[in-house]
C-alpha cells in the first residue's frame, strides 16, 4: 500500500487560468491540493513559477506536453520542467490523424526517443490515455497494451485515465492491477452514463457512475505516486466544481489517510 498524495490537472480550469493564472493557482492551493499537473504555463517564466509554487507549497507533478512540442520543443521543455522541479512529462493526446497503425508505429519508436532522453534529464516519461488507444490493434494487440509491452519501462510510465478507462468497456480495477508498478499517475474522474457509443457527462466526484473508493484502494496496491483529479467538462463553474471534488476527496480518503 503507497501513500498517495491529490493534485489536480490544470486543464480542468483552463479558462480561470486564462484569465488569472496566478489567481487560480492560488485558489487551487487553498482548496488543499497537494500538488498541480499543467497542460501550458500562462505565459510565466520558469523561475517565477517555481518560486510560486514554493510560496503556496503546490508541487509541480509534471506537465500535459503536446505532440507537437515533443517534436519540436523537446529542450525547451526539459530545461522548463527542470527549473519548476517537475517529475513527469506526460504525452497526453494524439490528433484524430494520428491515429492509425502506421502511425502508431512512429509513434513507439519516437515515445522511447523521448523517454531515453527525458530519463537523461531526471524526468520521467508517461502517457495518457483517451478511449481511442483500445480502438486499434497493432499485430494483434491493441495500442494500449502495446506501447508498454514495446518500450521499456524506463522509458515510458503509466499515467491511466481511469474514466476513459471505463468509457472504453474496460474493467478499471483490472487494468490497474494490470500496470501495478508502472503506473505512478491516476487520472481521478467520474463519469456519468459512461457507456461506449453514448453521450457522457465528466462530473464532480462521486456524482457518477464510476467505483471511486475501490479505485483508490486497486492504486494504493498498484504504488500509485498521484491520484489527480480531472474534469474535461463542467457544467458547474470550473473553480466550484473541483473544490468539490476536493472536498469529497478530504471526506472520502484523505483524512483517513
Amino acid at each position: 500500500m503507497s501513500r498517495m498524495s491529490v493534485g489536480l490537472q490544470l486543464y480542468t480550469v483552463r479558462d480561470a487560468l486564462a484569465e488569472d493564472f496566478e489567481g487560480t493557482l492560488r485558489k487551487v492551493a487553498a482548496m488543499g491540493y497537494e500538488g498541480v499537473e499543467f497542460a501550458g504555463y500562462g505565459g510565466m517564466e520558469a523561475e517565477k513559477l517555481r518560486d510560486l509554487l514554493q510560496e503556496l507549497n503546490l508541487k509541480a507533478i509534471g506537465s500535459h506536453i503536446g505532440l507537437h512540442l515533443l517534436e519540436g520543443q523537446l529542450e525547451e521543455e526539459i530545461a522548463y520542467l527542470q527549473t519548476i522541479g517537475a517529475k513527469y512529462a506526460i504525452c497526453p493526446y494524439l490528433p484524430a490523424d494520428a491515429r492509425d497503425v502506421e502511425s502508431w508505429r512512429n509513434h513507439l519508436v519516437n515515445f522511447e526517443r523521448y523517454g531515453k532522453r527525458f530519463r537523461e534529464a531526471g524526468i520521467t516519461f508517461a502517457y495518457h490515455n483517451h478511449d481511442f488507444e483500445f480502438e486499434v490493434e497493432i499485430d494483434g494487440t491493441i495500442v494500449f497494451d502495446a506501447m508498454y509491452e514495446r518500450i521499456d519501462e524506463k522509458y515510458l510510465q503509466v499515467e491511466m485515465d481511469i474514466g476513459w478507462v471505463q468509457y472504453s468497456g474496460i474493467d478499471p480495477l483490472a487494468y490497474i492491477a494490470k500496470y501495478a508498478g508502472r503506473l505512478p499517475l491516476l487520472h481521478l474522474k467520474d463519469f456519468r452514463a459512461g457507456v461506449k457509443g453514448e453521450k457522457i457527462d465528466t462530473v464532480e466526484l462521486g456524482r457518477g457512475d464510476l467505483p471511486l473508493l475501490a479505485i483508490i484502494d486497486a492504486a494504493s496496491k498498484a504504488s500509485v505516486e498521484w491520484l489527480i483529479v480531472e474534469q474535461d467538462t463542467c457544467a458547474n463553474p470550473p473553480l466550484e466544481a473541483v473544490a468539490e471534488s476536493m472536498e469529497w476527496m478530504k471526506a472520502s480518503f484523505l483524512n483517513n489517510r
